[in-house]
């Protein structure tokens, strides 16, 4: 049911950008479109906007529902809307699905304006900084000038401190969650196994799929049963299924026999029918390659030597994806530059899907945090 402080109804929004992209790669897009949501209200001045950047299997549909489902409940509604912790009575809030994603923006599924097919393959890697560029024209066509906040979890959280490096005079505060200043050797990994389960699926054909009328469902499913599973906590996985059978009993065979492997199962197919592999591929990759200081000799003090926004950084104790010790190295670069930081970690048995949950303490905090913004 939907939560009746909703922001309600929401209808996708649509943006051509008709100016090249210069990425990273040393590739190019000659033009590109983003699909985006707004909720709440721009003010006279254009000053109460509030960016959400969205983790790897994320979307633009942040909060909201769609007129024709009404089980299309946004992935942050109970963190955004009117009276919520990032209140929409006060700002307006933006939602952006990601260059190369699977849910309306510029991907490997598009239609490549130069073949006429879908880019598949040929779809240039993205990182985190060509998100940032492609979130600034969004910006630009909408009329912001400075964003009052930048908010993120994840892999969002590491492209809100992307933002303070890159436009660090249009982001006043930055909102880093659950995230990371880069991955570590066992993350690396933990997506380069996915990523080798999709492309060694027969379906997969070198990533032009589409041509096949077929998908690597098989390989889809397995990286996001790998996923899930860092997602979670033992002790949430514990808590929620335990060794619990699924008919009570041993069957001495390789089917369906725990409850955790039913739920993963279930996962597994339910994303294999609505993510993109080669999307699945490029968003990792984004993961692998974020390294702010990797420019600086490793020296992340450095890197955020030009940042000016005021920080929340937010971690959670079960989260061993991305542990509290690694918000804790951001936060010390932050100091080293006599940045405004503000440090929480919050005790929660979710692991890092916690930042996607109602936990009472954090809500209360980044909703004190967000009140205090001045618009």
């Amino acid at each position: 049911m939907q939560d009746s402080k909703s922001v309600g109804v929401v209808i996708p929004q649509y943006v051509q950008i008709d100016k090249p992209l210069q990425l990273k790669s040393g590739l190019s897009l000659d033009s590109y479109h983003l699909v985006y949501e707004t909720y709440g209200q721009l003010n006279a001045a254009r000053s109460n906007a509030v960016l959400i950047c969205h983790a790897l299997s994320g979307t633009h549909h942040v909060a909201g529902v769609y007129a024709d489902d009404e089980k299309s409940i946004g992935w942050w509604d109970n963190m955004v809307g009117p009276g919520k912790p990032i209140d929409t009575n006060r700002l307006f809030v933006i939602g952006v699905n990601n260059l190369g994603g699977c849910h309306g923006s510029t991907g490997p599924a598009s239609i490549d304006p130069r073949t006429g097919k879908h880019y598949g393959a040929s779809f240039p890697v993205v990182t985190v900084e060509d998100w940032v560029e492609t979130q600034a024209q969004l910006a630009e066509h909408l009329g912001i000038e400075q964003f009052a906040a930048v908010v993120g979890g994840s892999l969002g959280g590491m492209q809100a401190m992307q933002w303070t490096l890159d436009y660090p005079e249009k982001v006043r505060h930055a909102l880093v969650i659950a995230a990371a200043p880069k991955l570590t050797a066992q993350n690396i990994a933990f997506n380069d196994v996915a990523r080798q389960a999709i492309m060694t699926d027969q379906e997969f054909y070198g990533g032009n799929f589409y041509a096949y009328d077929t998908l690597p469902r098989r390989g889809l499913r397995l990286a996001r049963m790998l996923g899930h599973i860092t997602y979670l906590s033992d002790d949430s996985m514990a808590a929620k299924f335990g060794r619990s059978l699924r008919n009570g009993e041993l069957s001495f065979g390789f089917d369906v026999e725990f409850e955790i492997e039913s739920y993963l199962r279930y996962q597994g197919d339910k994303f294999a029918d609505l993510f993109d592999a080669n999307s699945y591929l490029l968003m990792t990759k984004a993961l692998d390659y974020f390294d702010p200081a990797g420019s600086y000799d490793g020296d992340l003090s450095s890197a955020f030597r030009v940042a000016k926004a005021n920080f929340l950084v937010i971690s959670f104790t079960s989260d061993w994806r991305f542990s509290p010790e690694r918000s804790r190295e951001i936060v010390k670069a932050l100091l080293k530059n006599k940045l405004n930081v503000s440090y929480a970690e919050i005790t929660s048995s979710h692991g890092h899907d916690s930042f996607l949950m109602t936990t009472p303490c954090y809500h209360q905090l980044v909703r004190a945090y967000m009140d205090n913004i001045s618009i």
